[in-house]
């Protein structure tokens, strides 16, 4: 991408808030929100984060800043979050570099689950408003009429697409989380391989801090030992490594889960890889996520207590 097809608005903006005009685009990327990476006129590289505003990007910025002052391998937010119509834009500093660990075995399991205990212990001591609502992804907990959040541009498409398995395993999964009233807490909720990146064995960066949620510790975790191993596209990783990382996950915060916890991590480990599957049947896509799901959904609904079949 060049200067000239940046968005209008952007380098208005950085001179506003940055007190530089970029003079160079070091990459771009767009997904659920436009990220560029941008050299200024004084030599520093920033990147500029902007989404649509859904009232949740605040807290997630200010929870991201806590945690970078406090040393957390993250990137330092660089302004807060500022209106821009309908979109809401940040700064942060570059924190380039880093390799993915990829791969799904236990002990990549235990490896993660170290980062991720770390960072939800350094969560806890944070205090912002909750970033509701969730990431439409782990958005089990929502208020709308069906089975899925409403989501336009999804549920306009042939549901017809989306296989049984799948809609049934979302359906006894999402039904088991809400039986629970576990308190909620702020976490990160798109823990992936593709978010993390690792320099000489050591977590080098945590990405993705627009995916911030608010929910039950049990829940967070069990969304994160289901997806860690997600690169692109996502998946499920194994059940074995699952519980690997659950178990490492509370042997690092000092407290084994309850029954009822552990009940309600295998439910949450279930309902992205079923998000992914939706997905994918919805667009036609290879059945990467759809296949995860057929294959472990029965014992992870059984670890879930959410088998056999719902009433």
């Amino acid at each position: 991408m060049s200067l000239d097809e940046l968005p209008a608005w952007l380098p208005a903006w950085c001179v506003d808030q940055l007190g530089d005009e970029p003079v160079s685009v070091l990459f771009e990327l767009r997904s659920i929100s436009a990220v560029f990476g941008l050299r200024l006129a004084g030599g520093r590289d920033v990147v500029v984060k902007a989404r649509e505003d859904e009232g949740r990007a605040a807290s997630c910025v200010a929870a991201q800043a806590r945690l970078a002052e406090r040393g957390f391998p993250c990137a330092r937010p660089l302004t807060p979050v500022v209106g821009v119509g309908a979109l809401a834009v940040h700064a942060e500093e570059s924190r380039p570099g880093g390799e993915l660990l990829r791969g799904d075995s236990p002990e990549v399991a235990v490896r993660c689950a170290a980062v991720f205990a770390r960072l939800m212990a350094e969560l806890a001591d944070v205090t912002v408003a909750p970033p509701l609502p969730n990431p439409r992804w782990v958005r089990w907990d929502h208020t709308d009429s069906g089975l899925w959040p409403a989501i336009e541009f999804l549920d306009e498409r042939d549901q017809g697409a989306v296989p049984a398995y799948v809609v049934d395993t979302a359906s006894r999964a999402r039904k088991r989380m809400l039986a629970s009233d576990l308190p909620c807490v702020l976490g990160h909720a798109d823990f992936e391989a593709q978010n993390l990146r690792w320099h000489d064995g050591h977590v080098w960066a945590v990405h993705d801090w627009d995916s911030l949620a608010w929910q039950p510790e049990a829940a967070l975790a069990g969304a994160a030992c289901g997806a860690f191993a997600s690169a692109s596209p996502p998946t499920l990783a194994p059940i074995e490594s699952s519980a690997a990382f659950l178990a490492t996950y509370q042997d690092l915060r000092g407290r084994r889960f309850t029954a009822e916890e552990q009940e309600i991590a295998w439910a949450a480990s279930l309902w992205p890889a079923a998000h992914n599957a939706r997905w994918e049947a919805l667009h036609g896509d290879p059945p990467v996520s759809c296949d995860a799901v057929r294959a472990q959904a029965a014992e992870r609904l059984r670890r879930a207590n959410a088998w056999p079949p719902a009433s």
